[in-house]
């Protein structure tokens, strides 16, 4: 069972989730390769599968999507969702069909425990993004309705990289990390469990052509210069509420002991800046 903590004083939470420390982790290059429980005829190595996309039976090959419940949670409903049976395609490199049918899915995880608590759905790839496994996969969390999430609420649109019918990409003003990218509806008022079939085809061609954005910045050689030694790796997220919007946050600093003791975070490339360099990615 997670354990929810509260500080009195300023109302923020912390989990004790001991399961955590349990994880495995192949992430580290150089280390002997394991076998690894998400791809295709390892089903046995994980939990019974909540649902699929593809063909076959439960917990057998054909899928092409696979959503099982996490073997170390941290909170007491945590899913893991398999982007693909490849286990090197990250979300960048896979066809667009099905970057389209993995949004499908998130949207639907998420209707499925709207009305239990708070979803958060969210992805971390590459071990500086805290990625345990390699095989790319994203998660969905429950926190209880009663927890404060000191999160952001949406930004307002500056910056513009990219848009279409539907969406719009951009760097905010407040970006608190160098490359931050945003995906915002322009719908207002909803949630993710809300978005349509039409609207995730256009967000799925936003969210593709922003990481390919980023991994084409992280390999330029005056970012590189930032820190040689990280590979590429972001997380993103969803907005658990209304008005939500994807964030994506490169991985290419570490925070340190400034950063960790104010809480103020120090971007070392300007948001206009960075916008201008994405467009053209």
């Amino acid at each position: 069972m997670a354990k929810f903590v509260p500080d009195v004083k300023t109302q923020r939470w912390i989990v004790i989730s001991q399961t955590r420390v349990n994880r495995p982790d192949d992430a580290n290059e150089g280390e002997k390769p394991k076998a690894c429980p998400f791809c295709t005829g390892n089903e046995a190595m994980t939990p019974s599968e909540i649902m699929r996309i593809g063909e076959g039976e439960k917990d057998k090959p054909g899928w092409k999507i696979r959503v099982i419940p996490n073997k170390y949670p941290i909170t007491d409903v945590h899913e893991v969702i398999i982007h693909s049976p490849d286990h090197d395609k990250n979300i960048e490199e896979l066809n667009i069909e099905q970057v389209t049918a993995l949004l499908r899915v998130y949207r639907q995880r998420f209707q499925a425990h709207t009305f239990d608590g708070q979803v958060m759905i969210f992805c971390n790839h590459g071990e500086h993004a805290g990625a345990s496994l390699h095989h790319p996969h994203s998660q969905l969390v429950l926190i209880p309705k009663q927890i404060n999430l000191d999160a952001l609420v949406r930004e307002p649109i500056m910056n513009v990289i990219e848009d279409n019918n539907f969406f719009v990409t951009y760097c905010p003003d407040f970006s608190q990390w160098p490359y931050e990218i945003w995906i915002s509806p322009k719908k207002e008022g909803t949630t993710y469990g809300e978005v349509t079939d039409e609207e995730i085809k256009d967000l799925a061609d936003l969210l593709q052509n922003s990481l390919c954005r980023l991994k084409s910045k992280h390999n330029d050689p005056r970012v590189m210069k930032i820190n040689p030694n990280i590979q590429f790796a972001y997380n993103f997220y969803i907005h658990h509420a209304k008005n939500w919007f994807i964030r994506i946050i490169p991985r290419m600093v570490h925070r340190a002991g400034f950063e960790l003791g104010t809480g103020l975070s120090v971007n070392i490339v300007d948001p206009t800046v960075a916008a201008q360099e994405l467009k053209v990615q």
